[in-house]
């Protein structure tokens, strides 16, 4: 991973260890569509974009002009965020064992792990990515007043009625905003069931709390995340201050079933 430039910071792997634990462990406490989606990869760096379908032949009524070979593309984005470390709380870590204050790592880390899950949930238009949020072909239901005890089930029924109809049965993923899903602590009437407990009954794939608005349910097989480079910490300079660096990653949602997705909008 020369790329990378890790050997040029002069780090021990010790101390290489330490930053990449960190990072890690700060993004994974914010990453959720890997949980429930198929990951692919790492494939390398190199990977900036993936062919689509079969390669179509572009045929010319003049005789004299060559034909044509091609296939579509769908870019492999690469998302990275800068950070710095102090050289002189570095050199107290190591000559004098003071702590090491990670918390640059970790920030850089969690704003990665933010981006990746807004380009999983709703893509980036500039460069023709589409999300499970945005994509066309996609179920779309209305949610009503979830202070209604009865309604959040009624709703998701609603989205589970579209995906079963077209053919995909689950198991189900419910990923709903914060506001919704907090919304799910509340028991049933006369019971002891919470209706967060009654809803992971019917979506059997996991209910998350998710950076959306509304909601989402999908049936897994909607499509894979593609690994470019999986997410690490590099090198970038040093002012003699500070020891510039960065968290990056390459990938993209690779959506193979729209049909297999319904969005929650708010009404409101």
């Amino acid at each position: 991973m020369q790329y990378l430039n890790r050997a040029a910071a002069g780090f021990s792997d010790e101390l290489w260890s330490q930053i990449d634990e960190a990072a890690l462990d700060a993004a994974r406490q914010l990453l959720t569509a890997r949980r429930f989606l198929e990951v692919e990869g790492p494939f390398g760096v190199g990977l900036t974009s993936l062919e689509l379908g079969e390669e179509s032949v572009i045929e010319t009524s003049d005789d004299d002009m060559a034909g044509t070979v091609g296939s579509r593309s769908l870019s492999v984005p690469m998302l990275q965020q800068m950070f710095q470390l102090s050289i002189r709380r570095l050199q107290g870590h190591l000559q004098l064992g003071l702590p090491l204050d990670l918390r640059p790592a970790e920030d850089a880390a969690e704003a990665v792990a933010r981006r990746e899950e807004d380009v999983i949930y709703h893509g980036i238009p500039e460069l023709g990515l589409s999300g499970l949020m945005t994509v066309e072909g996609r179920g779309q239901v209305s949610l009503g007043d979830w202070s209604e005890v009865e309604q959040a089930l009624h709703d998701v029924l609603a989205g589970v009625e579209r995906l079963d109809e077209g053919g995909f049965g689950g198991p189900y993923v419910l990923a709903l905003s914060p506001s919704r899903y907090n919304a799910l602590f509340r028991r049933y009437q006369g019971s002891n069931m919470l209706q967060l407990d009654h809803l992971r009954r019917l979506c059997a794939g996991g209910v998350l709390k998710a950076p959306v608005q509304g909601g989402v349910l999908l049936d897994p097989r909607v499509g894979t995340i593609k690994i470019g480079q999986d997410m690490h910490v590099g090198f970038s300079a040093t002012d003699g201050i500070y020891v510039r660096l960065f968290v990056s990653e390459s990938l993209v949602l690779l959506l193979d079933e729209p049909e297999a997705i319904c969005t929650f909008d708010e009404t409101g």
